[in-house]
């Protein structure tokens, strides 16, 4: 569906834009920022030149907001010419019974994976929104002949440094390059990956290790 822009903001000669759109992976409505630098954000779209693109995931509870606003990425980013891409860390207002019951589940918290179990299967769809629904979104967006869509890399911090890793590994050529920040890199083996995977995924533990990077490394 396309963008709904709710505010652009100047910054380091770019712009960051604030947009939303109804999703067909999660059937909600989800908010994802871009930052463009300026050479892909000012002039005509024929007079833009095309940069390549970094999709930033966050960790639990964040949005949007919380690298765009506080992470400092648009300073190096305007420097590289590099357009930054934030999406959110979850279907919002998706009214699964429980999904505000806690920080570290369900709203702020869909771990980049699509949820198998009900009642999360219909709405937490997060690895398919990030690595197929949002990526045609940018390309059919009014600023998506400025982005270089085949030189994308990604990157997270904690919970999106565990969607950084596994989305690279689990879709091979997708990415140029993968990086992460204090990643959740064993989830099966940790608190918040056992909750979260076992909500989302069910109670087998195979299932789980596809989503794993320590276990796709072992592979």
């Amino acid at each position: 569906m396309p963008f709904e822009t709710k505010a652009t903001i100047a910054t380091f000669g770019g712009k960051l834009l604030k947009l939303t759109h109804e999703s067909t992976s999660t059937k909600t409505p989800m908010s994802v920022y871009v930052y463009l630098p300026a050479k892909a954000a000012h002039g005509s779209p024929d007079q833009r030149s095309k940069v390549p693109v970094l999709i930033f995931l966050s960790g639990l509870t964040c949005t949007p907001d919380n690298c765009a606003e506080k992470g400092y990425f648009t300073a190096a980013a305007s420097r590289v010419g590099l357009a930054v891409v934030y999406p959110d860390t979850s279907p919002r207002g998706a009214n699964v019974e429980g999904e505000d019951a806690g920080w570290d589940f369900g709203t702020g918290a869909g771990f980049y994976v699509d949820a198998a179990r009900e009642p999360w299967s219909r709405n937490y769809r997060m690895e398919t929104y990030v690595t197929r629904e949002l990526p045609a979104a940018l390309a059919e967006s009014e600023f998506g002949g400025a982005l270089d869509l085949d030189r994308v890399g990604i990157t997270g911090h904690s919970m999106g440094g565990h969607g950084a890793l596994t989305l690279f590994m689990r879709h091979p050529g997708l990415y140029r390059s993968v990086s992460a920040l204090a990643p959740i890199c064993n989830p099966c083996n940790c608190p918040w990956g056992e909750k979260a995977f076992s909500g989302y995924l069910g109670d087998d533990r195979e299932e789980w290790k596809k989503h794993d990077a320590t276990e796709l490394i072992k592979g």
